[in-house]
This record gives C-alpha cells, structure tokens and sequence, in this order.
C-alpha cells in the first residue's frame, strides 16, 4: 500500500506513514485531545464512516447516482474543503489532499437524496474531523452521502 503525504512526497507504509498529528499539523486543521495523534491513518478502498458522513466507492452507486449536466469539478485546495459540519457538534468534516490529486463537485444527486458531491483521488485523500480524527481513501472515485439510520420503521439523517 502507497500512502501520501500532504507535502506531495510519496511515502510508502514501510518507511513512513502519515499520523493524525502529522496530518493535522500540515492542514492546519486541529483534532480534540482526546485523540491519539501518534496513530498512522488507515488507508481504505471501500466504504467507511465517519460519524454523519458515510464515503461509498462509486461503481457501488453508479446506477443510483446521477451527475448534473452543469456539473463542474473543483481541485481540493491545501486547506481542503469542508464536506459536512455536524448538527450536534458543529465540527466539520473535512476532504484534504496532496495539490493537484484531488477534485470535488456537488453537482450530483442520488435516488436516495443523501448524496453531498463525489471526490476523485489520484492519490490518497484524507477525511479529517476535529472529533472522529482521520481515514484515508485510497485511489478512486467516491460518493460523499449522509448518513441515515433505521428507528421504529422511519429512517432519519445521522446527527453527529
């Protein structure tokens, strides 16, 4: 597995690996300290969760996920750009990634209307959360939806 740093210097799992603290520290973007900041980010190619905010690899939505005709992509900046901020909390989810390796539209909707926008990575992208801390994306394409879960036969939006 291939990590990346926020600096655009390729790293590999074997020789150095990126670490909440370092991830935080080259964003600008704090993380509470209740959280362990010498941890290495996982790097993942499927779904994961990170409190109201569900990432889906794309092929697992294409059928359900349209993208508008208008729709334009942006790349993420260094500062990244803010997915989602959390109606308990207020904390932000946040998409980062090395200059130039990841883009970001909004211009997408789903069958489901849980869909936020979709990210491509050519490179490892990261969802940072002052709360939740970090996950790593590897590679792909992927759904940013919200979250939604089950009570008594009614479905409802994750508040985080």
């Amino acid at each position: 597995m291939t990590e990346t740093s926020m600096t655009a210097t390729p790293m590999t799992a074997t020789s150095q690996t990126v670490t909440l603290a370092s991830l935080s520290e080259q964003t600008g973007l704090a993380v509470l300290d209740h959280l362990e900041r010498s941890v290495s980010i996982p790097v993942v190619d499927g779904l994961q969760a990170q409190g109201d905010l569900i990432v889906v690899p794309h092929s697992l939505l294409a059928s359900a996920v349209r993208f508008w005709p208008t729709t334009s992509w942006k790349d993420v900046p260094a500062e990244g750009v803010e997915l989602l901020r959390g109606e308990a909390g207020g904390n932000p989810h946040t998409l980062v990634g090395d200059p130039g390796t990841v883009r970001w539209t909004t211009g997408v909707s789903d069958s489901d209307g849980l869909a936020i926008g979709v990210f491509e990575a050519s490179a490892v992208a990261y969802l940072l959360h002052p709360e939740h801390g970090a996950s790593g994306c590897a590679p792909g394409t992927y759904v940013v939806r919200r979250q939604r879960e089950s009570e008594g036969g009614r479905g409802r939006l994750v508040a985080d």
